[in-house]
């Protein structure tokens, strides 16, 4: 039969019927397999932060090794980019990607320079952007 000479009857398609029971299956299926991957993806966030803290720590320590000493708190991360005044030592950039300062929910990394109690710090507060937190919320540091 040739397409020009197609008819339609009642039995031609899909009932409302049918086209409600397959929608009804499939979201179903979303609702099972949506917050699964909502789940991954946050999970995956956190766990690309705490690699890229781990990466920025590997940067300070090369920064100490040229310069003698860590980025103070007035400096911060951008050191690592941007050559500071009156460091003649200075070997960098000790980072390909300015993006490297951010962390994957877009805000800066908090550095906290050495004292004589502790050693630097680099922190993420997480989804939330503020201390404390649980899950994708939870702070991550070095």
């Amino acid at each position: 039969m040739k397409k020009s000479q197609m008819r339609w009857t009642k039995r031609t398609g899909a009932t409302i019927l049918e086209v409600l029971v397959v929608l009804t299956i499939i979201a179903m299926i979303a609702a099972v397999v949506g917050p699964r991957v909502i789940g991954y993806l946050g999970r995956a966030k956190s766990e690309t932060a705490s690699l890229q803290i781990n990466n920025l720590s590997d940067a300070v320590q090369l920064f100490y090794v040229d310069n003698g000493r860590y980025p103070g708190d007035g400096e911060g991360l951008i050191v690592l980019f941007d050559k500071p005044a009156g460091d003649a030592g200075w070997n960098g950039p000790y980072l390909e990607t300015r993006e490297a300062l951010s962390d994957p929910w877009g805000r800066d990394y908090v550095y906290i320079a050495p004292s004589s109690e502790s050693s630097f710090s680099i922190q993420s507060f997480g989804r939330d952007g503020t201390q404390g937190g649980t899950g994708e919320d939870a702070d991550l540091g070095s």
